[in-house]
């Protein structure tokens, strides 16, 4: 049988050998069910659901994709957007408009229990306070569904419950490109312990997840095929021999994993059927991915955690406990619980191994052993005497058996505010020797994993047995401590990820505290040689060598591994959440090396390779750029092609908007503008290192000079630019800074060959290192925590790109501007020859640049005007369109959309139109409204534009010129890094100037401060000292 098309999508490919009448068969493996569990979920045919599919966003517009059978998979809400050819016909019969569409019942499949054939439950999807079918009343279309929120209750053994649903609607009006925006969200509820526990996400990871499948008929064929295996094997699948399946994350499509039940050889299906795994399309419109994956292999890099869903915690004993080893560390204590709590509900499966029993039974034996003096020997002692009475040491065994029992007593409770039911697990050695131990152990933490439990895991200290003989180089390793311990049960789960918290922030390259110790971000076998182990923490049985070991041995058995920090004030809080986020916390454990150096080994590369580019002759510098300069324009044809591909693979991914397209696109012309740009950048570099800006005598020959230097390190993170990258690393060149460039991977290919360039032309003076291109999987936020070898951060990209940069980074300064919202007034004394040539170009010449106009204030007077007329004809010819802001609708009958906000940058052939009554109330708007960036007076009143020239406090202040005339290449600075709005430093668009600063070099004699004191011999005498004589070739 061929491909089998769908109303919104096509069903995979089947073979007459693999067709089962509804799905096709694979190889797999996946979760065990239990009686009761349902194993398929399908709606009635008339309702929209079976082919809606929960409408997801796709492409540069966002519009609705129905076909995509994915939709709703990697959330738990989306939103999108319809555009509606004709909305009096979609009004009327359009189910996506209907609140009823989204309230059909469906049937609920149910693995047998206790032999009987397979049962199907009825469940009612039921709407609250459902409003009325959509209908049109005046060119309107009223009742429409905008928001669709689905409340679904499960329980692990029965699946789901019950479904409600609430709307939210809505009325659109016009014809033809009439929009709505369509939101959709889940709720998944689950009753524990007679509380109501919320999830996000739907609950696939949970038995009792659904197996889905498209139709009717789908259904009443699986039920003949395995009606007859039902009822004469049910209690072969009561012992869990049928198999759930799982989302193949890796298939675009979104499948279904399943594996059919074991049955006889005499049955010729089986012959099909055994070991493998069903295919099929999902139809409900709340099903997302379950967090899982075929064990055997670790993750690769950080950003794959995202999708571990069994983990380990372990918590070492410095984590757990007081710094005077005493007690617990509650408030810790509870910040990790809270983030176990919240990644349990989100569906992971999460597993403590702690610490912590001996500190809690060492505080409570003292308290009794202080009780149990007898109060003569109390007073007879003194008080002082009292407070250094001696404590005989405590064993160890007997302080486990007195704090179990409150260690657990105090993980219950906190659980317990999350509604999450905590169990113990007691272990020793020998019950990973002895098989019958090993799987029951085995089967008691899947039983609890599958009951929504977090099993706590400890070794039983009370009873620990002397160590044993070490078996480590027998392949298996012996638990020694809690580390041995967490890695010997993460292999023994086939957990996806191990997160060690200790109270260092992870495997340093040397003891941590000596002075050349380095974090290691990730950790790779065979680099122990490159490691020098300390001693072991204040506390605890295992040091860091220890940690390692159980981290390799692991990671060999295909669990990743973290070892972090748990202790850090600042961190501890989300450091369990930020590591499975993937952010760069503490050692990654990885198999998997990268093929060149890591991010921290660039930055130190362009560290070294600047201070080299520092050094070299002016001349020398001016070089390269030049030949940079020429390689541009020889390798034009190399360029493009590679730049066609990101286009590419851009349009055909339609992920980009049209501006970010435009910004992504280079040319003939926009080359041979870099290449001309560049030339001015090295003709003016001549004297910008090391020019002497300032001199002073302080006494007689002691004489202090204040030189240009280069700032150090600069990272510069830009979004769909190619061009910038030989722009910004000209800059770089000229300024003899070291640069790492991060570009999006939207202009990958791009970027490559510039960066190539760059290199060829930096190695003509041995400089290549000073310009890299960050090309590993580095998350920016990351990038923006090396505040140690990273000097300056420059964003070059959209408004939420520079707010995330600048909210990101620590401890390094960052240079930019959020937003460009750009002003142009227009006033009384305006010339009409030059208002619509200057606001055309303003709005129209490129709209998606930072320094396009964004808002248009024009004078109250000039309203019914011939010049007003002529403003908006030449926007209504220009396809602008127009948002009226407050004042400006009060004064209109019809007005245009009134603007939601004054302070928006559109970023598009858009603008806002505002009103405003003098040159002063103009000069408050910007102030109030604008981002500082680039604002213009049109007028030929001198005294009015000065005055907005003095009192507006922007970077670029205009008067009868374009806002697009801020920029760097058109000041004559040859390229800019940016436009910063800051006020220290540097302002408005950044040249060579702006990525320089300075430093103080004295010359004395043998000079001492004393002698300027009250009776010394020497005086200060501050002279300034003429400049030398600048080089203007």
């Amino acid at each position: 049988m061929g491909s089998q098309p769908g109303k919104y999508g096509r069903l995979g490919a089947v073979t007459e050998e693999q067709d089962f009448g509804y799905c096709r068969v694979k190889s797999g493996f996946a979760i065990a069910l239990v009686a009761g569990d349902p194993i398929l979920i399908y709606f009635d045919s008339s309702s929209v659901l079976s082919t809606l599919r929960q409408p997801v966003k796709m492409g540069a517009s966002g519009l609705c994709a129905d076909g995509n059978p994915a939709g709703f998979l990697d959330s738990k809400s989306t939103s999108c957007t319809r555009i509606f050819a004709n909305l009096s016909r979609s009004c009327m019969t359009d189910p996506a408009l209907d609140a009823a569409s989204y309230y059909r019942d469906f049937t609920v499949l149910k693995v047998p229990v206790s032999g009987t054939i397979v049962q199907s439950m009825k469940v009612n999807v039921t709407a609250v306070a459902p409003p009325g079918a959509p209908h049109l009343r005046n060119n309107t279309c009223t009742n429409v569904v905008s928001e669709v929120i689905y409340e679904v209750e499960y329980s692990g053994t029965n699946g789901i419950q019950s479904v409600s649903v609430q709307f939210k609607v809505s009325n659109i009006s016009g014809n033809f490109g009439s929009s709505l925006q369509q939101h959709f969200t889940l709720h998944f509820w689950s009753k524990t312990l007679s509380r109501t526990l919320p999830r996000s996400g739907n609950p696939g990871y949970i038995t009792g997840a659904p197996l889905l499948t498209a139709n009717n008929g789908a259904m009443q064929h699986m039920m003949e095929k395995f009606a007859p295996y039902s009822a004469k094997y049910s209690s072969g699948i009561n012992r869990g021999v049928l198999h759930f399946g799982r989302l193949d994350s890796q298939s675009q499509s979104s499948v279904v994993h399943g594996i059919l039940p074991s049955v006889p050889q005499d049955h010729h299906h089986n012959q099909a059927l055994r070991n493998e795994s069903i295919r099929c399309w999902s139809n409900i419109p709340f099903l997302t991915v379950p967090l899982s994956r075929a064990h055997g292999k670790s993750f690769a890099h950080r950003s794959e955690l995202k999708h571990a869903k069994r983990i380990v915690v372990k918590l070492g004993s410095a984590v757990v406990t007081r710094g005077d080893e005493c007690g617990l560390a509650l408030g810790r204590l509870a910040s990790i619980v809270e983030q176990v709590s919240m990644l349990q509900n989100q569906g992971r499966e999460m597993m403590i191994v702690t610490s912590g029993a001996v500190a809690f039974g060492k505080q409570r034996l003292r308290h009794e052993i202080l009780l149990s003096q007898s109060v003569r020997q109390a007073l007879h002692s003194g008080q002082s005497q009292l407070k250094d009475m001696a404590i005989p040491v405590l064993e160890a065994r007997a302080c486990a058996a007195a704090g179990q029992s409150g260690l657990m007593a105090l993980y219950e409770a906190m659980f317990t505010q999350y509604s999450i039911c905590a169990a113990q697990i007691l272990v020793t050695n020998l019950d990973f020797h002895d098989e019958q131990k090993r799987r029951n152990l085995n089967g008691t933490l899947h039983e609890l994993l599958r009951m929504n439990i977090v099993p706590i895991i400890n070794t039983n200290d009370a009873v620990v047995p002397p160590p044993e003989p070490n078996s480590d180089l027998q392949g298996v390793i012996s638990v020694k401590d809690n580390d041995s311990l967490a890695a010997r049960l993460a292999v023994e789960m086939k957990t996806d990820l191990l997160i060690v918290l200790s109270d260092v922030e992870g495997l340093f390259d040397s003891p941590p505290g000596s002075d050349d110790a380095k974090l290691i971000d990730i950790f790779y076998p065979g680099d122990q040689q490159s490691v020098t182990f300390g001693t072991k923490s204040r506390v605890g049985m295992g040091g860091m060598e220890a940690k390692v070991k159980a981290a390799l041995w692991a990671l060999q058995g295909g669990t990743s591994v973290v070892i972090a920090n748990g202790t850090h004030p600042k961190i501890s809080g989300h450091v369990i959440t930020d590591i499975v986020e993937g952010k760069k916390v503490g050692t990654f454990f990885s198999e998997v090396k990268p093929a060149g150096p890591t991010v921290e080994q660039q930055a130190e590369m362009a560290r070294a390779g600047g201070r080299t580019l520092a050094a070299l002759q002016p001349e020398q510098r001016a070089e390269v750029i030049y030949r940079l300069a020429d390689l541009l324009t020889d390798q034009r044809e190399e360029i493009l092609l590679a730049n066609k591909k990101d286009l590419e693979e851009a349009e055909n991914k339609g992920r980009l908007a049209l501006p970010l397209l435009k910004r992504l696109s280079l040319s003939t012309s926009k080359l041979n503008s870099l290449a001309i740009g560049l030339r001015q950048i090295a003709a003016s570099s001549q004297d910008s290192v090391g020019r002497v800006i300032r001199r002073t005598r302080i006494a007689k020959a002691l004489e202090l000079e204040q030189v240009t230097v280069p700032i150090g390190v600069l990272l510069v993170i830009f979004e769909s630019r190619p061009d910038c990258l030989p722009q910004v690393s000209a800059l770089a060149i000229a300024s003899g800074n070291g640069l790492l460039l991060k570009g999006g991977k939207e202009a990958a290919h791009s970027n490559q060959i510039l960066h190539h360039l760059t290199q060829e032309a930096l190695s003509i003076h041995g400089v290549k290192d000073s310009v890299q291109l960050v090309n590993t999987r580095e998350e920016v936020e990351d990038l923006c925590r090396l505040d140690k070898l990273i000097d300056l951060i420059i964003p070059r990209g959209s408004s939420q790109l520079v707010r995330n940069i600048q909210k990101a980074a620590k401890g390094i300064p960052v240079m930019g501007h959020s937003e460009g919202i750009c002003h142009v007034f227009v006033d009384t004394d305006a010339s009409v020859e030059k208002v619509t040539r200057i606001i055309r170009d303003s709005k129209c010449e490129y709209p998606a640049a930072c320094n396009a106009l964004e808002t248009l204030l024009i004078h109250r007077d000039l309203l019914r005007t011939p010049l007003f007329d002529q403003i908006i004809d030449m926007l209504r010819v220009e396809q602008v369109r127009i948002h009226a802001g407050p004042k400006f609708a009060s004064y209109l009958t019809f007005s245009p959309s009134e603007v939601k906000s004054l302070r928006t940058e559109y970023g598009d052939l858009e603008c806002c139109i505002e009103v405003v009554d003098s040159v002063q109330e103009a000069v408050e708007h910007i102030h109030k409204y604008g981002s500082s960036h680039t604002d213009v007076i049109i007028t030929e009143n001198e005294q009015t534009a000065e005055f907005f020239l003095q009192h507006v406090d922007s970077a670029c202040v205009f008067w009868n010129a374009s806002t697009r005339f801020s920029d760097g290449y058109r000041f004559g600075l040859g390229a800019e890094v940016g436009i910063s709005t800051s006020r220290i430093h540097a302002r408005g668009p950044v040249g060579i100037e702006g990525l320089l600063t300075t430093k103080w070099l004295l010359r004395g004699d043998n000079h001492v401060v004393s002698d300027f004191s009250e009776h010394g011999s020497m005086k200060y005498l501050h002279e300034s000292l003429p400049l030398p004589q600048r080089n203007t070739n």
